[in-house]
């Protein structure tokens, strides 16, 4: 899953970027309003951790620029105000959670994880196809209740097919997926991690079906 961070200071951006890589999400750093409105209309995030003191657009007025275009990814506010009427009026404008500053990182990890569940899993915490399971709660696979072992390139590939159950993702879906705003998303390394993770697959009745010109699909022949 591809998360948006957007916050002004570089070091906590630094700092919250580098927790929410190490739980394997896929994560972009953007540093001022303008630049995260114009990435929420143009790219495929599954979440967004918004600052509010902003530069250029403050958080708010993305946050309604957002929802102004119909998107409904969950947003997680970041604030270092503790007034009531700005925790409300952010809720009001679409907001889907708050953190004030200062925090702890893992608990802002237990907040995108608790947000990611409810949008991507409808609350479940597991999404299953066959006998492959992904746990949102543990970030990890298992094939048949044994531990599946994947990069994490391979990881965001299979997450995004098992979100996704009985729909063909296209090379380029999936890419956007798997690489940030400053990497170069190549749809063709796709190809490699599909491969791989046949090769994972193999033995299980979970597979990988290639449509041509179409994309990929994630079945399980027990189904």
């Amino acid at each position: 899953m591809r998360i948006l961070l957007v916050e002004d200071h570089p070091q906590l951006a630094e700092s919250v970027a580098q927790a929410l890589k190490g739980e394997g999400w896929t994560v972009d750093v953007l540093h001022d309003g303008v630049a995260a409105d114009l990435a929420l209309a143009s790219e495929d995030y599954a979440l967004a951790v918004l600052d509010v003191g902003l530069p250029r657009m403050d958080g708010f007025e993305v946050l309604a620029r957002v929802r102004g275009r119909g998107k409904t990814l969950p947003v997680l506010m970041l604030t270092a105000r503790g007034e009531v009427k700005d925790r409300v009026h952010g809720l009001n404008l679409g907001a889907d959670d708050y953190l004030a500053k200062p925090f702890e990182l893992t608990e802002l990890e237990a907040r995108v994880k608790a947000l990611l569940r409810r949008a991507v899993l409808g609350g479940e915490q597991q999404q299953r196809c066959g006998a492959l399971v992904y746990d949102l709660g543990t970030r990890r696979f298992t094939l048949a209740e044994e531990p599946l072992s994947l990069t994490s390139r391979e990881q965001s590939v299979l997450g995004a097919l098992i979100a996704r159950p009985g729909r063909v993702m296209s090379k380029e879906q999936l890419a956007s997926q798997v690489f940030g705003l400053d990497e170069e998303a190549s749809p063709d390394a796709i190809e490699i991690y599909i491969h791989r993770l046949r090769k994972k697959l193999e033995g299980s009745a979970v597979r990988i079906v290639t449509f041509r010109g179409l994309g990929y699909l994630l079945e399980s022949q027990d189904a």
